[in-house]
């Protein structure tokens, strides 16, 4: 697995004007951040090369709240992130999987303050110490959340990337907020737990995003209508 910002390629490039349908070949770049590799992309990736072994395809992984900027920039062809609330104009979305987001906090009590089981009250909620995503769907549903509720939470760090806040719980520095496809491949499952909020968080959608004129692209067609 890459770091964020790198690359790797899939398969072998060339292009031959003889391609048949069934022998596309060339390049697509595709950005996803690790949780969609590890979740989404294994699978997706071992099924294209079958059907399309001599498309090269240059994946980055990183942040997945810049996964649709990505795209919309023309820096990649296609990412997977979270469906926004809003979609921009001229992007297309193809839902893969539904993801339910999660209040997480430590399994034991490891800093003062940090709690290891549900706030009760909102003055509990407003005392306690929440760790966010700087931005992105998560943070909207969250935040929502507690304006539904009048509660001013205290936030004591605002991360990019869900890791970092799965990392910081575990850690005891406060309560977090990550969808539940994070914790199913997080190395550090044994060490948080998962808190019975209600009401319950909304759900998100994930899923695969290009730019509608991307389609005309049949590399790219090809990618999107594998799924």
């Amino acid at each position: 697995m890459l770091a964020g910002g790198d690359r790797e390629s899939v398969g072998a490039g060339f292009t031959d004007s003889g391609d048949t349908p069934d022998q596309l070949s060339g390049e697509i770049s595709l950005y996803g951040s690790v949780t969609a590799s590890y979740s989404f992309l294994h699978e997706l990736l071992r099924r294209f090369r079958i059907a399309y072994p001599v498309i090269e395809i240059k994946l980055r992984t990183g942040d997945p709240e810049h996964a649709i900027a990505h795209v919309l920039d023309g820096k990649e062809d296609l990412s997977i992130a979270a469906q926004p609330a809003n979609l921009p104009r001229g992007l297309a979305f193809k839902p893969i999987a539904t993801s339910p987001l999660l209040f997480i906090a430590p399994l034991e009590q490891q800093v003062p303050n940090a709690p290891t089981s549900t706030p009760i009250t909102p003055a509990e909620w407003a005392n306690t110490p929440m760790i966010l995503s700087e931005s992105g769907v998560s943070r909207t549903r969250v935040d929502e959340w507690f304006r539904q509720h009048d509660i001013s939470p205290r936030i004591y760090a605002q991360v990019t990337g869900n890791e970092a806040i799965v990392s910081m719980v575990s850690l005891g520095f406060g309560i977090g907020v990550v969808p539940k496809i994070v914790l199913d491949n997080s190395p550090l499952l044994d060490r948080i737990r998962v808190l019975d909020v209600t009401p319950e968080l909304e759900p998100y959608d994930i899923g695969l995003f290009t730019l509608k004129k991307n389609l005309k692209n049949p590399l790219v067609d090809a990618f999107w209508s594998l799924m």
